[in-house]
């Protein structure tokens, strides 16, 4: 072998040492790695274990809370139609009513749990979660000035549905609006009026509900008569009309109590007014108070008994003509002395005897 083979196959001091700190690099990687993995592993099970916990849990709760409101469906559903399904809401309305109450919680639920365990997973990897923690404070803040109204309006919403204050088909007073609530949400609650236009209320400046439909509703008819009229035969006409309301359908399934006569509300010189309630179902009074004008009228009527208006009551004979109708109204000149008639009078001629 020639001396410049063996030169060349001799390493170098140089490339010696690089090889020997690459050895010593790659000794204390392996060192470190050898040192950190139990800790590597410990933390990539724990984020593992806080994510698989947080994901059952979730599961686990949403699946119980629509099972309850699947729950709470079927039994309003069991005693629709009966007589105890009369006196509570409909099932419609219960069912969105408990479908609005699972969304809201389960969203709620959602994000606390998602919530905690991404918080967690940051603390697994040591990162300090203060500096975050204050800065998602002060945007939280900033967002709450920013969208309060929508705020108000959600968390108005919210407790409208859970306090059942009002639900579709009930007949409310909003005081901004009024008519029959078409459909209720988180944000807003549609409600048709009157004449077939919908009104879209923000919950958050409703202040105050009147609800129609809640509970009974009361018909109230006033009955004016003449002075002179028998008041026993008009409260045995008035009850008898009443009790045959009462036997007949439907009335006699949106009456929820009999006809009840309070007596006279009023009584005034050419008139009297007899005052007649009936406890309805909700939302009926005012079909009832028709039909019951109707039936007292007609009953009245055959009784003899008279009914008068507002206007003053008319004698039965024909009324005689006034005689100074056709008369003109006095004229100016028909006084000699009035200014009218002097300026209209000639100047005489002057005297020429004296």
């Amino acid at each position: 072998m020639s001396l410049s083979a063996l030169l060349t196959a001799t390493p170098s001091p140089g490339a010696a040492g690089s090889l020997d700190e690459a050895a010593e690099r790659a000794g204390n990687a392996a060192g470190w790695v050898e040192e950190n993995w139990s800790t590597w592993l410990n933390t990539g099970l724990r984020i593992i274990l806080i994510a698989a916990i947080a994901i059952v849990l979730r599961y686990l709760i949403r699946r119980a809370l629509t099972n309850l409101i699947d729950r709470m469906n079927r039994s309003a559903q069991a005693v629709e139609g009966t007589a105890l399904g009369g006196l509570l809401v409909n099932a419609e309305r219960r069912r969105q009513r408990s479908e609005a109450i699972g969304s809201v919680l389960r969203s709620v639920t959602s994000f606390l749990i998602l919530g905690t365990a991404a918080l967690m997973i940051l603390g697994a990897f040591q990162i300090n979660l203060a500096p975050l923690l204050a800065s998602a404070g002060v945007a939280g803040v900033a967002l709450g000035f920013g969208a309060r109204n929508l705020v108000t309006d959600f968390l108005s919403g919210v407790f409208m549905i859970l306090e059942d204050q009002y639900g579709v088909g009930d007949t409310v007073d909003a005081g901004v609006a009024s008519g029959e609530v078409i459909e209720v949400g988180l944000r807003v609650t549609k409600l048709r009026g009157d004449n077939g236009e919908i009104w879209y209320v923000r919950n958050g400046e409703v202040k105050r509900i009147g609800n129609l439909s809640q509970g009974w509703s009361t018909a109230g008819v006033d009955v004016t008569v003449r002075p002179t009229e028998d008041l026993d035969l008009v409260r045995k006409t008035i009850a008898e009309a009443g009790e045959t309301m009462t036997k007949e359908e439907p009335w006699s399934e949106r009456l929820w109590g009999p006809v009840e006569i309070l007596g006279l509300d009023a009584v005034l010189l050419d008139s009297m007014t007899v005052r007649v309630t009936a406890k309805t179902m909700p939302g009926k009074s005012l079909g009832v108070e028709r039909e019951l004008r109707w039936r007292i009228k007609q009953a009245l009527d055959a009784a003899g008994i008279r009914m008068i208006g507002p206007l003053p009551l008319q004698t039965d004979g024909e009324s005689t003509a006034d005689p100074t109708a056709a008369m003109a109204a006095p004229s100016a000149y028909a006084s000699a002395t009035s200014p009218q008639s002097l300026a209209a009078t000639p100047i005489p001629p002057p005297n020429l005897s004296k």
